[in-house]
């Protein structure tokens, strides 16, 4: 089968595409032939070197898959043919940058006939993470004001319609080139922070989800309501932080996503029920991963990149 590895950090350029041995699943793994992979800008990181999740190079980037069953051997879970998508493994390595992975049948839900292979590749990392932030941590429930930092990225649109369906009022940050794209996700206001400072017009919120980083965090501390709750899908837990929050009688948490099969399969119903849907904003073949990798080096994405296999 072809991989595409790395030798060293670097630039897009360093990505490369071999031949290796096809994976042999393990009891309770499935062999999955992919279809579409799900590109995220951590793996840009990554490949750059800025931090080691996966050690040094050599290694194998990717986590986010769609594709159809090869083998099952051990596990009731899934057949040879059906379509499955998911994120496995992650943050270990899940090496899904490849024709062929193998990959826990727990890890993996039925795809949705809704959804292309590529768009089902674009879903798992963003959608968990969203999933994980608004209902797992923020508790999102009908009724509540949530805040979205980032509403057109990848993280951000799914986000919004995920507190949509669960009957939240939805306010989204974005740049006014992105007003309408972000309110087409059902955002009921759409700020735009290169005019307006949203820590001036926004009050009463219960939930802030944060992917933009930086600042944002200890702004958006002024728009809460007592016992709000901002969660961060870009940085890790500081306790001095949470302290800071927890003085102002507000909760702060660092969300860091994992392959939970209950979320996936959240994920799943919104999706069928009509209620979410993922924007890929281009595809590449697998052979021009390259080129991708420069597009999510440039940053300001409009929902996801997908590679095709």
């Amino acid at each position: 089968m072809r991989v595409i590895t790395q030798q060293k950090n670097g630039g897009p350029e360093v990505l490369t595409i071999v031949d290796m041995p096809e994976p042999q699943p393990l009891p309770t793994e499935v062999l999955v032939r992919v279809e579409a992979i799900g590109l995220n800008p951590l793996e840009a990181r990554l490949r750059a070197g800025e931090f080691p999740l996966l050690g040094r190079p050599p290694f194998v980037l990717g986590w986010d898959i769609s594709g159809v069953v090869e083998d099952a051997p051990q596990t009731w879970r899934f057949r040879p043919g059906d379509e499955v998508f998911g994120m496995p493994l992650f943050p270990r390595p899940a090496n899904a940058y490849a024709e062929v992975v193998s990959a826990p049948a727990l890890h993996l839900a039925h795809k949705p006939a809704a959804l292309t292979h590529v768009e089902a590749a674009a879903l798992p990392i963003v959608g968990l993470t969203a999933w994980q932030a608004l209902v797992d941590l923020g508790g999102v429930t009908a009724g509540d004001r949530v805040l979205i930092h980032g509403g057109g990225g990848g993280v951000g649109h799914v986000a919004i319609q995920i507190a949509k369906a669960f009957g939240a009022h939805v306010i989204a940050t974005a740049s006014a080139s992105k007003r309408e794209f972000v309110a087409g996700f059902g955002a009921d206001e759409v700020i735009d922070y290169t005019a307006v400072d949203f820590a001036e017009v926004v009050r009463d919120i219960d939930v802030v989800l944060d992917t933009i980083g930086g600042d944002t965090v200890e702004r958006s501390l002024g728009v809460l309501r007592p016992g709000g709750h901002l969660v961060t899908a870009v940085a890790e837990d500081d306790p001095a932080l949470a302290a800071r929050f927890a003085a102002a009688g507000l909760r702060f948490s660092g969300v860091a996503v994992d392959p939970d099969p209950a979320g996936l399969r959240g994920l799943v119903g919104l999706v069928e029920q009509g209620k979410l849907r993922v924007h890929v904003q281009e595809t590449f073949p697998f052979d021009r991963v390259a080129d991708a990798h420069r597009l999510l080096d440039g940053g300001h994405l409009w929902g996801k990149v997908v590679l095709t296999v």
